[in-house]
């Protein structure tokens, strides 16, 4: 995956990349099957962001990996 050296980004824009809707990102989260820390974290104003090396361990059954 292509992301220009950024780990973390916005949910839109994570939607642009990966072809995951906005709606099953926030019900990943909802239900944990991505867990804040881990797959993706709130930056100071609160927007959440997904951290792009952890989606692809997760892709790749690896979501465990810090």
């Amino acid at each position: 995956m292509q992301y220009n050296a950024l780990k973390y980004v916005r949910i839109s824009h994570f939607s642009a990349l990966s072809g995951y809707t906005a709606k099953a990102v926030y019900e990943k989260i909802r239900v944990g099957v991505w867990v804040e820390g881990r797959h993706y974290r709130r930056a100071p104003d609160g927007h959440i962001l997904i951290d792009l090396e952890a989606f692809e361990r997760w892709v790749e059954g690896h979501s465990q990996a810090a």
